[in-house]
């Protein structure tokens, strides 16, 4: 169910999207095509493979089908009327409807079932659960069923599946006979025991069991027990006649369950007549055909599911295998060339190994995902066995050797450079070999297998059923004989469908998909095959377009192994668009035309940026050769240089010098530590103090290449022979006992003499590891100790201890707060926390303090914020408290271990430091936590619920379930729960708080008449009171606008955004205003008292725009009607004014950015706005909380080397982000010779911010205290999810 997911190995970096070597602007991918079967597969939400085999089995049931087909709309209703109320829409069989005529016509290789599961009523996670499949098809039956009471298809399922079992017990005394009828569906019938389905039947409905011995059953007629017998017979026959096995048992001995995996066959004709009751009939009457069986793979705990099916109606391409289709002859002799001719294969080569694999394929090319198979059966083992230690991922080694393999057929294919695949499954012959010089497009490959077709056409179709593996997205050709490998196994038969013989299809509905579908389903079919046609072609135009960075010589320097850039405070890549379809010539000529300046030969090397620096591999030497061709790909760097040196260095090309960015170590002085830190050398101290003298390490990264000796690597670094250079041993644990309790050890191997000549790559180092640099005269100090081959960094012992800070936030006595103290502590890793505390406690002398005050110790994180208390039960080790750092003390309890320390805050999310914190237990449940909470902070009443923080801490969603546990809802210590008034809304129901958007230019015009009635002797007192509940914080750089709260809307999150804006027009405080229609209404979202985002799109749900319970919106009358697409931006546009410092006023400008979202994109639209051009155009964007300005430049305008940040192409992305209500400054350059876009009011607002930091600065130094922070929430592992039971609703129709 989950892909390979019982495979013995998984090929981990391979991926099968072929986006990899293109730069796809057009989008996502468009489905590909049908295959050669010319049949469609379903797709895989995860999970719903069980589903998907069904689904074909139903659909490949004609009868079915088109009994489905025979309901219309006149019956079921529309789908666009489902939301409408009252309107009685019976969605599931529509739905069906609608995914049989994608499966029949519409030409894409998968159809998806996302609308239909929807239908079935679940979310998203239950298209990941796994499901049985005999339990989904006795559901689904039941949903249709009650979907279509009252129409003239209620009884379709019963009379197609419908069949009844006699039960009959004879009373051996008298010959009374007891009966009793039982409908079915579908038999199940046991396996365990049982060689076959005839045997299984035989004893349902063949044999009988005998009452007597203990066992008696008693006579109603006799009124006594007796002996008797049980027996069972099929009364009615079904047309259609489904087995479902018992593969999964119950261990009682083990207390497990298991899979039968033993042989059980089953016939693919079969006679019924032995087991019916009535057997006076015709044999067509009894007999019936097997046309499906679905085949479960894996345990009984998970697994995958597949179905073959046989077409009945002929609308699939049906080939038989490759093998199968030659003569036995031709096959020997293949075989007996392929002996003589075919070399010894290197099974220790991965190279020579997969190369085999795929020159020895037909089409010379294998799919990605069969890839590790082939391997297993060539060589009977794995990739991740044989090869994956010493070459990583096989998919990663054939990125390696691209001058080997290469992506073909949009990336899901793998083939040699040498012989590139045919597009047909047969190799053409020599009339119609086809070349691809250029990656084949899609309509070349329908042109192709159009053009083969035909002739296939032409030839007799094989004799026999015609067979079909559906795998999900899959189909593929099988013999009937295949069928025969599902008795057994692993993966074996679990499902069986039959239909009776004398069931014949008439002649029209062979080869004929379109067979008795509704004219309406065909033609949505029809538009939705246009639309994909022409998805297709415009992805084809853009997808052969991939951008490369070139990297020019004049611009690097080889420097440590590596070509480093000669000004380090930017990037000298250039990016360059280019089609892959062109020749190496092609871009050469391009890059001469970019380099004006540029003299002498031009070579191009592909270049990689390692760690060490950038680094050179193969040169492009043949112009002929297509970029796609030479594995040319997206990203791929380019070295433009003579192909000789680079500033007088010569350049070592290949993988063999990839440069190694190596860290090396040597021991220091305490004197040199200011020394070290002034060269820019990262230090790392050894001992406790560096006053006291003590030996420290010094770090410095060098980068050497991969192809130099370790004795170049010493003289390149200007040590002495004598020197040792050592690794750092991977054998001895950092922090181990070696060292003592609380102190610590590293151990470093020494490299022997005969590793001098040795390179790099050979002692298989790599980048970061660190090489540790001694003189004999190191091993005086006690820090190094020389033992055989082996170096011992030993940590003094005085590292034994924990920084204790006292932070009196509050003394008990209610003195006035004193200065933090802090004291160093003995300490061990087994140390009790609690000793700790006592210890602090005694040297800060806090004894003194009023009996009864308790402290405890909190750990502090990176940003100086205080954690929740730490379980002074615990050692430190068991803790997570290193040694040489630092806990705070501070008032307050610590909890137990089986306690959570908690904050909360009534109302609101809490500011830093202003939350109550409480104590409970881990166990209580939500109703007791709030009960407490309201006793700390003194409130009374019931109609109080709680909520957690969501992730940017806002107030999110509430704790629905109050008797559940507060570890059962995974809450754990440090966690901020907000205590809020009102009862626990329902499920699917939003609060939202709304504002109401007031342009001072439009308040008095526009919404003077929203008084709700006021006189205007009455507007200012209505005014005042307005203002206590408003705000005006600066909108996007806008002059000053006031939000004023309009009240709270309650509102499901399935409605839409045209639903919540007519819903906020009923507000009491908007009654009286006049918006023609809700186009005229601009939503905001807000975040932090600010208008963030516009909510877009009149008919997406609140769900889809992930809005949640607390959210702040504001509403903004237009003038106009709005309707912005995804990538429209709203932004504010003003132009300076000449000569001054200042601008006009600011307009709203609608950005398109859908197809570019470049400078130069938006250089021109504001060039066609104002009719200007571009060119005389300079542009910065407004950051109003920093009153700065950052121009936006252009990528053939000079770039100031004083800019270390590099200006990306897309203004959506970094730095700019830009989004609605931003502010574009403008300059035209032709009449301002100002460039300088800063007013007065950003020089006073940068004064006010300077002002504010200096007074914030000397208000912390007067406290000399911060309180205690937020702390994040800990991660927590996500449990297994739990078995689910299967369910689908369905509406009310009676």
């Amino acid at each position: 169910m989950f892909g390979n997911l019982f495979e013995e190995d998984g090929e981990e970096g391979f991926s099968s999207t072929p986006s990899e070597g293109r730069l796809s602007k057009g989008g996502e991918e468009p489905p590909p095509v049908r295959g050669r079967s010319n049949l469609c597969g379903i797709k895989n939400q995860g999970g719903t493979c069980y589903l998907n085999s069904l689904l074909q089995t139903l659909l490949f049931t004609p009868e079915f089908r088109e009994e489905l087909f025979s309901l219309g709309p006149e019956e079921l209703g529309w789908l666009e009327d489902k939301d409408k109320p009252g309107a009685k829409v019976r969605v599931i069989p529509l739905e069906l409807q609608r995914l049989f005529a994608r499966l029949l016509l519409v030409d894409q290789q998968s159809a998806s079932t996302a609308d239909l599961t929807d239908s079935f009523g679940w979310n998203s996670s239950e298209g990941t659960n796994q499901h049985d499949v005999q339990e989904l098809n006795r559901i689904l039956f039941s949903a249709l069923e009650h979907s279509l009471v009252g129409t003239t298809g209620s009884t379709f399922i019963h009379r197609l599946y419908h069949g009844t079992i006699v039960n009959s017990i004879d009373c051996k005394e008298c010959g009374n006979v007891s009966q009793r009828q039982e409908d079915f569906l579908d038999l199940t019938v046991c396996v365990c025991g049982m060689s076959s389905l005839e045997e299984a039947l035989w004893t349902m409905f063949v044999e009988e069991e005998l009452f007597e011995g203990n066992n008696l059953y008693r006579c109603a007629q006799c009124d006594r027990l007796v002996t008797a017998a049980k027996s069972a017979k099929l009364k009615k026959l079904p047309p259609f006649m489904t087995m479902s096995l018992l593969r999964f048992s119950f261990d009682y001995a083990k207390f497990e369950r298991y899979k039968e995996t033993g042989r059980y066959t089953f016939p693919l004709t079969i006679n019924l007549r032995p087991f019916c009751e009535q057997a006076d009939g015709d044999d067509c009457e009894y007999t019936y055909d097997l046309f499906s069986v679905i085949i479960h793979k894996g345990g009984c705990y998970g697994g995958h599911y597949h179905v073959y099916i046989r077409d009945i109606d002929h609308l699939g391409q049906w080939e038989p295998p490759e093998e199968d289709c030659k003569p036995k002859t031709q096959r020997k002799v293949k075989e007996e060339v392929k002996e003589v001719c075919e070399p010894k294969l290197q099974e220790d080569d991965p190279l020579s190994v997969l190369t085999a694999i795929i020159s020895q394929d037909p089409s010379k090319s294998v799919l990605m995902d069969q890839l590790g198979q082939k391997l297993m059966d060539k060589i009977g083992s794995s990739w991740n066995k044989k090869f994956r230690k010493h070459y990583g991922p096989i998919g990663k080694f054939l990125q390696s050797h691209n001058d080997v393999f290469m992506l073909v057929s949009n990336g899901t294919r793998v083939g040699l450079k040498t012989n590139l695949p045919s597009p047909v499954t047969e190799p053409p012959g020599p009339a119609e070999q086809i070349t691809y010089s250029d990656p084949p497009t899609a309509s070349d490959q329908g042109a192709a297998e159009q053009k083969q077709r035909p002739a296939q056409r032409t030839e007799p179709e094989t004799e026999g059923n015609h067979w079909f593996d559906l795998n999900d997205s899959t189909v593929t050709s099988i013999q009937e004989s295949d069928i025969e490998k599902q008795f057994q196994g692993k993966e074996s038969a679990y499902m069986l469908f039959y239909r009776k013989t004398q069931l014949h299809r008439p002649n029209e509905a062979l080869n004929n998909a379109q067979y008795k579908v509704p004219s309406h389903l065909i033609q949505m079919a029809l538009e939705e095959n246009i639309k994909l046609q022409q998805i297709r072609e415009k992805f084809e135009a853009t997808s052969n377009t991939v951008e490369l960075h070139l990297h020019l010589a004049p611009c690097y320097k080889l420097e440590n192994g590596a070509l480093q850039s000669s000004n380090k405070e930017h990037s000298e890549s250039t990016t360059l668009t280019f089609d892959r379809r062109k020749t190496v010539g092609d871009l050469r000529l391009a890059i001469y035309q970019m380099q004006e300046f540029w003299e002498g030969d031009m070579a191009l090397t592909v270049a990689r940026s390692l760690p060490a620096g950038l680094h050179l591999y193969n040169t492009l030497t043949d112009d002929s050769v297509s970029l796609y061709s030479a594995g040319i790909c997206t990203n791929s760097g380019l070295f433009v240089w003579n192909g000789r040196e680079v500033c007088g260095s010569a350049i070592l090309t290949g993988a063999e010098w990839e440069p190694v960015l190596l860290t090396v170590v040597r021991p220091f002085l305490g004197e040199d530590v200011e020394k070290g830190m002034g060269d820019g050398v990262d230090c790392e101290q050894g001992s406790g103090d560096f006053h006291d003298g003590g030996l420290g390490l010094k770090k410095e990264a060098r980068g050497f290449a991969g192809g130099v000796t370790l004795g170049e690597v010493k003289e390149a670094l200007g040590e002495p022979q004598e020197s040792l250079l050592c690794q750092e041993h991977k054998g001895v644990k950092r922090g181990g006992q070696g060292a003592g309790e609380g102190g610590g050890a590293s151990g470093w191997r020494v490299f022997p003499p005969d590793d001098m000549q040795r390179t790099l790559k050979e002692l298989s180092l790599k980048d970061g590891d660190a090489l540790l640099v001694l003189e004999p005269q190191s091993f005086d100090s006690s820090v190094f100790t020389l033992n055989g081959d082996v170096v011992t960094v030993t940590t003094p012992s005085d590292c034994r201890w924990l920084q204790v800070e006292f932070r009196p936030d509050q003394r008990p006595d209610g003195e006035e707060e004193e200065g933090r103290r802090k004291i160093k502590v003995p300490a061990t890793g087994s140390m009790l926390l609690c000793e700790v505390k006592q210890r602090a406690i005694e040297e800060l002398q806090l004894q003194k303090c009023p009996p009864g005050a308790q402290y405890c110790l909190r750990q502090v994180d990176c940003t100086g914020k205080l954690l929740p208390p730490v379980c002074e039960e615990l050692s430190l080790r068991d803790a997570g408290v290193r040694l040489m750092t630092t806990l705070s003390l501070c008032l307050g309890n610590a909890p137990k271990a089986s306690q959570l320390f908690l904050h909360f805050s009534v109302g609101t999310a809490p500011s830093a430091g202003l939350e109550t914190d409480i104590i409970v237990e881990e166990t209580c449940t939500v109703k007791e936590c709030l009960k407490a909470m309201l006793d700390a902070a003194g409130l009374e009443g019931s109609c109080w619920h709680l909520r957690r923080l969501d992730w940017c801490e806002d107030v999110g969603e509430p704790l629905m379930d109050e008797d559940a546990s507060l570890s059962e809802l995974k809450i754990s210590s440090g966690e901020t729960l907000v205590v809020t008034e009102g009862q626990v809304p329902p499920k699917g129901f939003l609060k939202l708080s709304m504002w109401l958007h007031l342009d001072p230019k439009h308040t008095e015009t526009d919404f003077n008449h929203t008084n709700n009635g006021h006189t205007e002797e009455q507007m200012p007192e209505v005014l005042t009171a307005v203002k206590k509940h408003s705000y005006s914080p600066p909108l996007c750089d806008r002059s000053m606008v006031d939000l004023r709260s309009i009240g709270p809307v309650e509102i499901s999150d399935e409605a839409t955004l045209e639903d919540l804006k007519t819903q906020v027009l009923t507000l009491p405080a908007l009654q009286n205003v006049c918006i023609p229609t809700t186009a005229f209404m601009r939503v905001w979202q807000m975040e932090g008292k600010k208008l963030a985002r516009i909510l877009r799109g009149q008919q997406q749900t609140l769900r889809k725009l992930k809005l949640t319970s607390g959210t702040e919106l504001c509403v903004q009358q237009l003038f106009k009607d709005e309707d912005l697409g995804p990538k429209e931006v709203l932004l504010n546009v003003k132009m300076g004014i000449p000569g001054e410092r200042c601008y006009y006023p600011p307009e709203e400008m609608v950005w398109d950015a859908t197809r570019d979202s470049s400078p130069r994109s938006l250089r021109t639209c504001l060039a066609a706005y104002y009719g200007l051009s571009p060119d005389s155009l300079l542009l910065a964007k407004h950051q109003p909380d920093k009153h700065m300005w950052e121009e936006i430049s252009n990528w053939s305008q000079h770039v100031s080397k004083k800019k270390k940040k590099r200006r990306t192409e897309s203004l959506l992305g970094a730095p700019f982000h830009l989004k609605d209500g931003d502010t574009i400054g403008i300059k035209n350059l032709l009449i301002d010779n100002n460039r300088d876009f800063f007013t007065l009011e950003d020089e006073q607002g940068q004064q006010r911010l300077r002002e504010q930091a200096e007074k914030d600065r000397k208000s912390e130094e007067a406290a000399g205290s911060e309180g205690p922070g937020l702390q994040k929430k800990p991660g927590s592992t996500k449990p297994r999810k739990p078995e689910v039971g299967l369910s689908i609703s369905v509406g009310e129709f009676r």
